[in-house]
């Protein structure tokens, strides 16, 4: 059983109502972590979930993030809510399929959603996360990106793996620009996991595909990955920042 205390820590998780952003909100739940829960259209979810672990009084936050001004508004309300924020979990994003064979217009289309949800947001979010650590003595990001960007994605998911590397360069620029202001960055690349948000690609290509790929006999989950954002958050990773760690069940070794 992993214990790792974080019950003085205030952390905002994005697309925390499914997949992977779920666990890793219930992971720090569980550690004792005041929550923001950040969802979409799923609050459902996102209400089931802090009402897992009363204890934390974990709160829920709607926005959409092809809209700046509904991320402005996130952190406005969270900001007024918890007053201190410790670490920041930029982990919402999209994984929509762009064939290349796509007009020109739809193509783009694709590529402009998927930019805004998965870079744009997290950029301003790091902005405004900059400011809030710089005037409270320090903080941590954690970028969850994904192995495509050192990898490659296949022609389908172009957007994807660009707006992915965008997160690495950003992630790593945090940890060297503004370590003296005791600010970390940490960055996830995990290969394909088994979630909602993959099973188009599952439908498509079959799941043996993907298991023919791995070193290990099965999928990676997001129960893989949350430890691993707890442990960057209870601090004890800090002079590791800027660093990426793979979870890719053994699909790419660098």
């Amino acid at each position: 059983m992993i214990q790792i205390d974080l019950s003085q820590q205030h952390i905002l998780v994005t697309g925390a109502s499914d997949g992977i952003g779920r666990e890793i909100a219930l992971f720090l739940m569980e550690m004792g972590a005041k929550v923001a829960v950040h969802y979409h259209k799923n609050k459902t979810s996102a209400q089931e979930m802090v009402k897992m672990f009363p204890e934390t009084n974990s709160r829920i936050f709607k926005a959409d993030f092809t809209d700046p001004s509904e991320v402005l508004e996130l952190w406005s309300e969270m900001s007024k809510e918890f007053k201190r924020i410790d670490a920041i979990v930029l982990n919402a994003g999209v994984f929509m399929k762009q064939p290349s064979n796509a007009t020109h217009q739809d193509w783009f289309a694709i590529w402009k959603k998927t930019m805004s949800i998965n870079l744009d947001a997290a950029g301003l979010l790091t902005k405004m996360g900059i400011g809030h650590f710089e005037s409270n003595q320090g903080g941590r990001f954690i970028y969850i990106a994904s192995r495509a960007v050192f990898r490659g994605e296949t022609e389908e998911y172009l957007a994807y793996a660009a707006s992915k590397g965008g997160m690495v360069s950003l992630g790593r620029s945090v940890a060297r620009s503004f370590g003296k202001s005791n600010i970390k960055a940490f960055i996830l690349a995990p290969g394909f996991t088994k979630t909602r948000m993959a099973e188009q690609f599952i439908a498509d290509h079959g799941e043996k595909r993907l298991l023919d790929e791995l070193a290990l006999p099965e999928l990676t989950t997001p129960k893989d990955i949350a430890p691993l954002v707890g442990f960057m958050c209870s601090g004890m990773m800090d002079h590791a920042t800027g660093s990426t760690i793979d979870v890719n069940a053994g699909s790419h070794i660098r």
